[in-house]
């Protein structure tokens, strides 16, 4: 462990700077003086824009932009949101529809943009907002996951956005037909909203004849590219940050219409412009996640093997395609459709609609989730309806140790894994021995209890390359530049750590420079837990880079051939030689001789390959049958995420992913009502998990190293959420099972368990 990373629990650096109210996010940070921006959305779900009289709001005191379609259209911004597309079952091009970045001639959804007002003050650009004449003749409303009702775009006569599917659907038939056993199921995957801590902003202004948009995003390349598209800029034109970023989950990963909107007002006016979303609009425009419906069948033969396994999703996808609303529901929900079981038929086939509401996009893991959600939930069921253990059942049907590297039957190459260790692990820590006499203490004081078992399997997805640069500074302390962008995990600790394991470079004189699209020149930005395993593989051809041309140099000084010169992660040396300078050193010797090349070293790496991390999650709850109350009473996480750099930090990111999990699991859901408008706008609706909706969370970690990647890591950043929502929500469906309830969808609030458990003593 020592050469990749010695593994020890190093606080954060950056939470110094955090709690102290000394974080530079994006609102704190915008230039004195800059203009506020303000949109004025839309109040239907579906209507034709029959009237836009913006002339009354041009006129009101301090405003100094008014944007509407046709203003963006005469200024020459005629580009549409960018979007990802997959193809239909019969090669064909799922639908395509233009995304205007203000609404062109309809509204699709409730809190679509439809112009931006760009004023001294918030104040005063939402009393101009007021003067605007919008008039609005309504049109049905389609909110069923499903097709038929009136088309929200022509490409799509009955809303059908994609049919795909995946696998081998004859040979999933044949082994139905000849099975001992098959098990059904239908699932509901209730749609969830991000809500990172900090909502979305940004300001943009001119610095020089350059474009300077800040934004609290995931990455600086992908909004600059698409900044030069939608505005006809070069490139070069243009700069793009992110300053500190208060949570993302993947909806920050990609552009909205309000980043296109205020670079071309400051554009316009000369002037810096701001913009900063408030809870409520966060809720209504940020992209969704979840909103799945799942028809489920595996198949068993005598012995319990699983031969087959189908899954058929209908997903809402919202009014409109987004970044990756197609591909999450195809591409990556594939990469984990198997899990870790040990099968070769299978079938995969995923219809997206388009419905009245905000889009749907790739956050929490998405993709990942869903995947392992249903197929968990039907391991599950498929033991209880068989009368069989589920930890026995998993057991039976793991990929065994000795088979890897295992190719998937969706073509996905395992390299390592050892889930039986892992589970047995698990079984260990949650004490599953003694949950009998907790359930029969729950049953003395008229309690329900259950547990529930996941076993997750996810891969590092994203852009497999990234670039380091290490800069020595003047002053003594050491710079290093990272593709990468950190919304809260905890990057400028870890990267500085690892770069100081590998260098002997003391962690305290280095500085983690991240987000900033002028001074490291590509990156793939943060999402898809890609970020830790990617940078750190190109930190380590840094540094190989830097010992390169360092050894020559200090070869000369030492009077000994370049050959004789070692470094053994602290310090170079060569036999017959006194002279060990650490890399400081060295560095310092090369400026003092004016060898300002060896000052700055970069090199960009990719992954060979993915990498699979796996664990295991146990969830226990208790429910109050009298009132529906679900209580987590304990929760255990048994992870292989192969070599850890920092433990505490990976400890952190399962506990909060965990959370996410158990608040979709309990309480977490997006409410619209029949005429698409959205219940669950506000925290007074809009159900969050609290302290006291969650327990402890026991965790540790068995390593099977990758051998995808020279360190050995497997990343972790979403692995909380792919377990937890499936674990929590069997440890629901154990308990209620023995009052025969069979259908249990999530989230489970007391009123919905306790409909559940009534609707099974009617129906007897």
């Amino acid at each position: 462990m020592d050469k990749f990373g010695k593994s020890q629990p190093v606080t954060r650096v950056e939470d110094q700077r955090f709690l102290t109210g000394h974080g530079r996010y994006v609102d704190d940070i915008a230039p004195k003086g800059a203009l506020v921006a303000y949109v004025l959305r839309a109040s239907v779900a579906h209507a034709e824009i029959t009237a836009l009289d913006v002339e009354a709001a041009r006129q009101a005191p301090g405003v100094h932009l008014v944007l509407t379609a046709d203003d963006l259209a005469q200024d020459g911004v005629t580009e549409g949101m960018a979007f990802n597309l997959v193809k239909n079952r019969d090669g064909t091009k799922g639908a395509a529809p233009r995304r205007p970045i203000l609404a062109e001639v309809r509204v699709r959804f409730v809190g679509e943009p439809v112009a931006l007002i760009v004023a001294e003050s918030l104040m005063a650009a939402r009393d101009a907002a007021e003067l605007i004449e919008l008039e609005l003749e309504d049109l049905p409303v389609h909110m069923e996951i499903g097709p038929g009702g009136t088309a929200l775009h022509d490409e799509a006569p009955d809303n059908r956005a994609f049919d795909w599917g995946m696998g081998d659907e004859a040979a999933v038939e044949a082994a139905v037909a000849r099975a001992a056993h098959v098990v059904r199921m239908s699932l509901h995957d209730n749609r969830i909203i991000a809500n990172p801590m900090e909502p979305r902003g940004c300001y943009a202004e001119i610095e020089g004849n350059r474009l300077h948009l800040a934004v609290n995003g995931q990455g600086v390349w992908g909004t600059k590219r698409n900044l030069a598209r939608v505005l006809g800029l070069s490139p070069d034109d243009i700069r793009v940050t992110n300053p500190d970023v208060g949570g993302g989950f993947g909806t920050k990963a990609m552009d909205y219409p309000e980043t296109y909107l205020v670079a071309h007002a400051a554009r316009r006016l000369g002037r810096p412009v701001r913009w900063m979303a408030d809870r409520t609009e966060t809720m209504l425009s940020d992209n969704a996640g979840r909103g799945l419906d799942h028809d489920l069948m595996m198949a068993f033969d005598a012995d319990l093997k699983i031969t087959a396994y189908r899954v058929d999703s209908r997903v809402d996808l919202g009014a409109y395609n987004s970044t990756m609303a197609q591909a999450i529901q195809s591409e990556l929900f594939s990469k984990v459709l198997m899990g870790v079981y040990d099968v070769q038929d299978t079938y995969l086939h995923v219809e997206g609609y388009y419905t009245n509401t905000t889009q749907v996009d790739a956050y929490r893991g998405a993709g990942r989730p869903e995947a392992i959600y249903a197929l968990e939930r039907i391991m599950d069921r498929a033991a209880r309806e068989l009368g069989v253990d589920t930890w026995d059942l998993h057991r039976r049907n793991f990929i065994p140790k000795e088979a890897f590297p295992y190719v998937s039957s969706t073509g996905e190459t395992y390299d390592v894994g050892d889930f039986d260790r892992v589970l047995s692990r698990a079984e260990a820590e949650c004490d599953r021995a003694g949950f009998a006499a907790r359930k029969a203490d729950s049953a003395a004081r008229g309690k329900l209890r259950g547990m529930g078992l996941c076993y997750y399997i996810e891969s590092i997805l994203g852009n497999p390359s990234e670039t380091a640069k290490v800069a020595f500074n003047e002053d003594g302390t050491v710079s290093i530049y990272v593709g990468t962008q950190s919304n809260g995990q905890g990057h400028e600790t870890v990267y500085a750590q690892f770069l100081s394991d590998q260098t002997g470079i003391p962690a305290h004189l280095i500085s983690v420079v991240q987000g900033d699209s002028d001074r490291i020149a590509t990156g793939g930005g943060t999402g898809g837990s890609r970020s830790v395993t990617t940078q750190n593989n190109a930190t380590l051809a840094t540094v190989s880079r830097m010992i390169e041309q360092f050894t020559p140099y200090l070869a000369e000084k030492m009077g000994v051939e370049a050959r004789e010169v070692s470094f053994d992660d602290e310090t170079f040396r060569a036999g017959g030689s006194n002279l060990t300078p650490t890399m400081i050193e060295a560095a310092a010797m090369a400026r003092a001789d004016g060898r300002t090349d060896l000052l700055v070293h970069e090199e960009t790496a990719t992954l060979p390959a993915r990498s699979f991390p796996n664990g295991a999650h146990v969830a226990e709850i208790e429910l109050d049958p009298d009132t529906g109350k679900v209580t987590v009473e304990r929760y255990t996480v048994v992870d292989d995420f192969g070599n850890l750099i920092n433990p505490m930090l990976v400890e952190g990111q399962v506990h909060g992913g965990a959370v996410q999990g158990i608040g979709q699991a309990l309480c977490e859901r997006v409410v619209h009502d029949e005429d698409g408008q959205l219940l669950t706008a506000s925290f007074m609706d809009y159900a969050m998990p609290r302290a006291d909706d969650v327990t402890m969370i026991r965790f540790a970690t068995e390593a099977v190293p990758s051998t995808a990647n020279v360190m050995g890591m497997k990343g972790c950043g979403e692995a909380g959420t792919v377990g937890a929502m499936a674990a929590t929500a069997n440890a629901v469906a154990d308990a209620l099972w023995d009052r025969g309830v069979r259908q249990a969808d999530m989230p489970f609030t007391p009123h919905r368990v306790w409909r559940m458990m009534n609707a099974a003593i009617a129906a007897e």
